[in-house]
């Protein structure tokens, strides 16, 4: 089986699908691996490193020719995969909700097309899982971010010339971002408080040693919601929940937001009379802008400044840890293909009716046939 490992063309993005430790695995379970000249580089993995774990390095037509397979980190045009196989498999996060338009390219061309953000979250698909990989590192850098464009300590510092007050941070959605976000920011030294519609996340807030912010009286989500993602509350929670932040947002130093509900533009968290309520000098960092943002202001791709409050509204936060990322994102996609390898076939085998195969794949044979697109 031929795998080919393609340059991100996308703007801004510096990872790659493959790096040389997952090529090795690759070309030990039998694969053939050709990888793109300077496909690694922004993520510090050199064209060598590739040749010497197993992998030819060419141009990105000699990549392509004959493959069976084409790994991604954003989907690649469907017009750009010129000499690929009939049927080949495009391994990838493909946006199917944003991009319809490109799966259904895929369609056209015979691909079968495969979208990793749709991995069920379920146990045996722990180590596929490219959201939660992904959404740790945005959490992480969301922190050191905020705490770049803040003009104040994190901690508390006793000094000879008085005490510096710690920072108080206000974490919003506490999911996996949210929950690195959170302990990232007491690593720092800040005072850390978070809220969450699930009220199943409370216990979690309290084990990372921060204050859980939560509405009382109002019913929100029980539990984690559908593939532990939050959904969509009552007017009632939502009032309710807007006059809790509205009290607590004003005594906040920074917030870090990072609601989203898939296939959908994400919850407005803050509005504009919040941030007017913040002290100058406070940080908001936004990890939704992409999707239509929490935050009222926030512009993608950039800082902006309303009411004195300093508004960061990052694109792609996880490849500005572009190495890191592209290690835990090539494992993920290593232990999905593994986990379906044939030795027979040389290949791996996606069996009907298997519940991580028939979540990601979204074409086959020319149609779209994944279930969340067709509702």
């Amino acid at each position: 089986m031929k795998i080919a490992v393609l340059t991100e063309r996308a703007d801004g993005e510096k990872r790659v699908a493959a790096t040389p430790e997952t090529v090795k695995k690759l070309v030990g379970l039998g694969a053939e691996l050709a990888v793109e000249a300077g496909a690694g580089r922004a993520a510090s993995s050199e064209d060598a490193a590739y040749e010497a774990a197993g992998a030819r390095v060419g141009d990105r037509a000699g990549v392509l020719a004959g493959a069976d397979a084409v790994l991604g980190v954003q989907g690649p045009d469907p017009a750009s995969l010129a000499g690929a196989k009939p049927g080949a498999w495009v391994v990838a996060m493909l946006n199917p909700f944003g991009a319809r338009e490109r799966v259904d390219g895929y369609a056209a061309a015979g691909l079968e097309a495969l979208a990793m953000e749709f991995m069920p979250r379920i146990t045996r698909a722990q180590s596929m899982d490219v959201l939660s990989s992904q959404s740790n590192l945005a959490g992480y850098k969301a922190v050191l971010d905020a705490a770049a464009e803040y003009g104040r300590a994190f901690p508390m510092m006793m000094t000879a010339a008085g005490t510096v007050s710690a920072a108080r941070v206000f974490v919003m959605g506490v999911g996996v971002a949210g929950l690195q976000a959170i302990a990232t920011a007491r690593r720092l030294g800040a005072v850390v408080s978070a809220t969450d519609v699930r009220s199943a996340t409370r216990e979690q807030i309290l084990s990372l040693g921060a204050k859980p912010i939560f509405v009382e009286g109002v019913a929100g989500i029980e539990g984690e919601g559908a593939g532990g993602y939050a959904g969509e509350t009552s007017p009632e929670y939502q009032r309710a929940q807007a006059e809790l932040v509205s009290s607590h947002i004003a005594k906040q130093d920074i917030v870090i937001t990072t609601a989203l509900i898939p296939g959908r533009p994400a919850p407005r968290l803050v509005s504009d009379a919040q941030l007017a309520s913040m002290r100058p000098g406070s940080v908001v960092v936004d990890l939704a802008v992409e999707q239509g943002g929490n935050v009222e202001g926030a512009v993608a791709g950039q800082v902006v400044e309303r009411h004195g409050v300093r508004i960061v509204g990052h694109r792609n936060v996880p490849s500005r840890l572009a190495a890191d990322a592209s290690a835990l994102y090539a494992r993920n996609l290593f232990n999905f293909l593994s986990a379906f390898w044939d030795k027979e076939q040389g290949r791996p085998v996606l069996p009907d009716g298997d519940e991580i195969g028939d979540a990601v794949r979204l074409t086959r044979g020319g149609q779209v046939v994944s279930a969340r697109l067709l509702q």
